[in-house]
């Protein structure tokens, strides 16, 4: 295990300038997951971690060493890719040895690690097939072994799941959750997908357009965005919004909708005027009278659990709501939306969201 230190790192490709000034601090043991939109700059930050990109400016630092200038080898760390890349030609365990032979390791020693790493991820009864006769899930976790018999200080994951189907995905994703609480190593996982981050990581670093937009736990970059892009990033269905006006009330500021509904919510402001509301369908209700806002039910999603209302407010502002299992909500109906005023979050013309 060891600490990762990015230390206002750079990276430049051409005249376009890809990371400025990224800092960020993994812990030894953590859990850590990249997660933004394609060209956010994820991949490349975790390139540059393994040697794989050279770093322009900045310093990185591995288990206290710097190690920017290091040859990829030197680095003591592994990556699995997003595509398995095991020698068809060669059986499992010839896989997982090959780079333990090219830096000459004991054969017994190869071996010990090669049974104890298969064990872990239990494809020992498979060391002797060839990825030919494997199932992708069995591939994928053939390319994890081959990482870990290197007993690195950490390891790399470069959306390993993207290539497997959605229920393999699922299987997969648990023992990669099970495999870190075995193993307690250091783990930087990049993915796009956000329900592999939310169930995945200890914290997840949030990238857009190159920059940190929020590193927190997955329940504080959910209840606590710090920008409406992670706000909207986070979340499915995505949070709504709503344009409108704030006003200094009674506990806090008070938000007029444009269809002149106001809520009343305890966040302080310095400055009022416009704003945009945020709030999350699970605290948008169906009510059974005339309170809240007006709204026409366009789709109505049944998830056995719950029941996603997908609607349209009158000035055209489409909104997604929740109501229960068994929700009696028909496509089509009229309806009138609460909202639960303790979960709403306000975002300035800067995109910065205010909590309560």
């Amino acid at each position: 295990m060891a600490d990762i230190s990015l230390q206002n790192i750079s990276k430049s490709f051409g005249a376009v300038e890809v990371i400025s000034g990224l800092s960020l601090d993994v812990h030894s043991g953590e859990f850590v997951v990249f997660l933004g939109p394609s060209g956010s700059g994820k991949s490349t930050v975790l390139r540059m971690i393994a040697g794989l990109e050279s770093i322009d400016s900045g310093t990185l630092l591995i288990d206290g060493k710097v190690s920017q200038d290091l040859a990829p080898g030197q680095r003591n760390v592994a990556m699995v890719f997003q595509n398995y890349a095991l020698y068809p030609h060669m059986t499992v365990r010839e896989n997982m040895a090959f780079g333990l032979k090219n830096i000459r390791l004991a054969p017994d020693e190869i071996k010990r690690r090669v049974e104890e790493a298969a064990h872990v991820l239990e494809i020992s009864a498979l060391l002797d097939r060839k990825p030919a006769q494997l199932s992708g899930g069995q591939r994928q976790r053939v390319a994890i072994g081959r990482a870990i018999v290197k007993e690195p200080a950490a390891l790399l994951f470069d959306e390993p799941l993207s290539n497997l189907d959605a229920a393999l995905r699922v299987r997969t994703r648990v023992e990669l959750a099970e495999l870190h609480q075995r193993m307690k190593s250091t783990m930087i996982y990049v993915t796009h997908d956000q329900t592999e981050a939310m169930t995945l990581g200890d914290r997840i670093v949030i990238l857009n357009n190159c920059k940190i937009e929020q590193i927190g736990t997955p329940l504080e970059v959910y209840n606590t965005p710090a920008t409406k892009f992670v706000a909207s990033f986070i979340g499915s269905p995505a949070m709504n919004f709503l344009s409108g006006t704030t006003s200094q009330g009674k506990t806090g500021a008070n938000f007029v909708t444009s269809d002149g509904l106001t809520l009343e919510t305890n966040i302080a402001l310095s400055n009022f005027g416009a704003f945009e509301l945020g709030i999350r369908p699970e605290a948008i209700r169906i009510s059974d009278t005339a309170d809240g806002l007006p709204a026409h039910v366009r789709v109505v999603e049944r998830l056995g659990d719950r029941t996603l209302v997908y609607a349209v407010l009158p000035d055209g502002t489409q909104i997604v709501a929740q109501d229960s299992g068994r929700s009696g909500v028909q496509t089509g109906d009229k309806v009138h939306l609460t909202f639960d005023p303790s979960q709403v979050v306000l975002f300035d013309a800067e995109g910065k969201a205010h909590h309560s």
